[in-house]
């Protein structure tokens, strides 16, 4: 394969997936980690990905870039329904439940929703999340607060008072980045609050998170490494954030 052709087909997987790994890609196409550095270094140059550590994201996947609920939850739909899969099987009977707002969360909710057992108590700030579990005839309580229109979530100042009054047994939550030095973080202030309010009022917090979200440092850190038990994914972190995360006593589970 030539290496313009090679470099055609790592933009398309930048724009399908949000990511590119190094090793992932070496596997692929049969090369060497060291020939797939020089494409996404030539990528860079001609501004079509940013370097990151170990593989790129798409120009423009900055700190603050946010995309809407509707294309996350298209993006990596396959794994983010096996992470709830998974995350079905850490959910003991009676339990409180909360789940955030995210396209992870919310695919957990549906998959709530269809399972019908009504022995839980389910909370949420997700407004896509409770619809999807009242539709099934589920009796939940939403937390109340700003609605935010790019996630749907219900947050600012209202619902981290609701939440700091609260305690319950389990909190899944999505995240849009996770990082050695700045944990998990979101791009916007208002979510970060939420969220952090919702990491602190559970007795264990879970991150449902793809592996498009690891390495990757967005401005706002709602919780650092070793405030969340354990986290769901479909890969395997790369070795220096799988050796922080043990470190910092979090569970990786994997479907």
């Amino acid at each position: 394969m030539h290496a313009t052709e090679r470099h055609d087909l790592i933009a398309g997987r930048l724009r399908e997936q949000g990511r590119v790994r190094v090793a992932a890609l070496a596997r692929e196409f049969r090369v060497t980690e060291e020939t797939i550095r020089r494409d996404l270094t030539f990528l860079e140059h001609s501004g079509k990905a940013t370097r990151v550590h170990g593989g790129a994201v798409p120009v423009g996947s900055g700190s603050t870039i946010e995309s809407t609920l509707k294309a996350r939850i298209e993006q990596h739909a396959e794994a983010k329904r096996a992470i709830a899969e998974h995350a079905l099987a850490f959910i003991p009977a009676g339990a409180s439940v909360f789940l955030d707002a995210g396209s992870s969360t919310l695919a957990l909710a549906r998959l709530l929703a269809a399972r019908g057992e009504h022995d839980l108590t389910v909370l949420t700030n997700s407004i896509p999340a409770a619809t999807a579990l009242s539709e099934a005839g589920r009796e939940l309580e939403v937390v109340g607060g700003t609605l935010r229109g790019i996630t749907r979530a219900l947050v600012g100042p209202d619902a981290v008072q609701k939440l700091q009054s609260m305690r319950f047994d389990l909190a899944f939550l999505g995240t849009n980045g996770v990082s050695v030095s700045h944990g998990f973080s979101t791009p916007d202030q208002l979510e970060a609050a939420t969220k952090r309010a919702i990491v602190r009022s559970a007795r264990r917090a879970v991150v449902l998170a793809d592996g498009s979200k690891f390495e990757r440092e967005l401005v706002h850190r709602f919780a650092a490494l070793e405030e969340v038990d354990m986290i769901i994914t479909d890969e395997q972190p790369a070795h220096e954030l799988r050796e922080a995360l043990d470190d910092a006593g979090v569970e990786v589970s994997l479907p």
